[in-house]
């Protein structure tokens, strides 16, 4: 650890992650599940950034709250995966702008509840958020789909299914809060192990959210070459998919690739 004092974020090297690729201008790391991605209530110095501030505080220091201290998009709490986290200002700036591009994408796998209708598709509903708590100090944001809302797109597959749910890769085009979470769950396909979303047979289905971030791309913000990051299946995830009797395969091709990119809407959280 640094001896550096000055940090705002409290190092703690007891917060483990894992390290899928590093460069001078960025870190794509994996979160575990259960670790929140940054300080919040309840969660001061036990996150993944109060990790990272461990190992690269004086970096992320020179980034400054401006700029996040590095951090381009979150994950929730219970969702582990890949994350993109820039070590230098420009190297920050130039992957702000492909997010706000839409350019970087994004892939999910999902182990459900229940199988959508259409092997493959596009979900389009806007989504909205509210305070979900009735007590104001300890108010849960929760996401709901809403014609008012702002709007959303989800672009999914299903891998392999079962008499009992399927395994779903998504691939969510603009960046909403829990987005994935909700478009599943409108389509039939809550998330086991969801706490706020789908029905209560699901909640207690499994330990933790059977939700994963396994793979990146996007353009290096210096050098313009593809970086596509990939990840193993996590053990919990790949137990519950034996359970189900659900096929753990990685296919090759995208998801959605004539589904072209436009500019996102300001103000999203980039947060799944």
């Amino acid at each position: 650890m640094s001896s550096n004092q000055n940090f705002t974020i409290e190092p703690n090297e007891s917060v483990t992650f894992g390290l899928r690729h590093e460069d001078d201008d960025l870190l794509v790391i994996e979160k575990p599940a259960r670790v929140p991605t940054q300080p919040g209530k309840g969660h001061q110095d036990d996150t993944l950034l109060n990790g990272l501030f461990a190992r690269y505080g004086a970096k992320l220091q020179n980034l400054g709250k401006a700029r996040d201290f590095g951090l381009l998009h979150r994950l929730d709490r219970d969702t582990s995966g890949l994350l993109i986290v820039a070590l230098r200002p420009a190297a920050y700036d130039a992957l702000r702008e492909q997010f706000h591009a839409r350019t970087i994408r994004k892939y999910y796998w999902a182990i459900c509840s229940g199988a959508p209708g259409d092997e493959r598709g596009v979900i389009k509903m806007s989504v909205t958020e509210t305070d979900g708590g009735h007590e104001k100090s300890n108010r849960q944001k929760l996401a709901h789909i809403s014609r008012t809302g702002k709007p959303a797109v989800t672009a999914y597959r299903v891998l392999d299914k079962c008499e009992h749910g399927c395994l779903i890769e998504a691939r969510p085009i603009t960046g909403r809060l829990h987005q994935v979470r909700v478009h599943l769950d409108a389509i039939g396909c809550a998330i086991l192990g969801d706490k706020f979303y789908g029905p209560k047979r699901t909640r207690g289905a499994a330990a933790r959210l059977m939700l994963h971030s396994h793979r990146l791309v996007f353009a290096h913000p210096s050098t313009g070459a593809t970086i596509d990051v990939r990840t193993a299946w996590p053990r919990d995830m790949k137990r519950m998919l034996g359970h189900m009797g659900l096929s753990a395969k990685k296919p090759k091709s995208d998801p959605v690739p004539d589904l072209a990119p436009g500019p996102a809407p300001e103000g999203a959280p980039d947060q799944a």
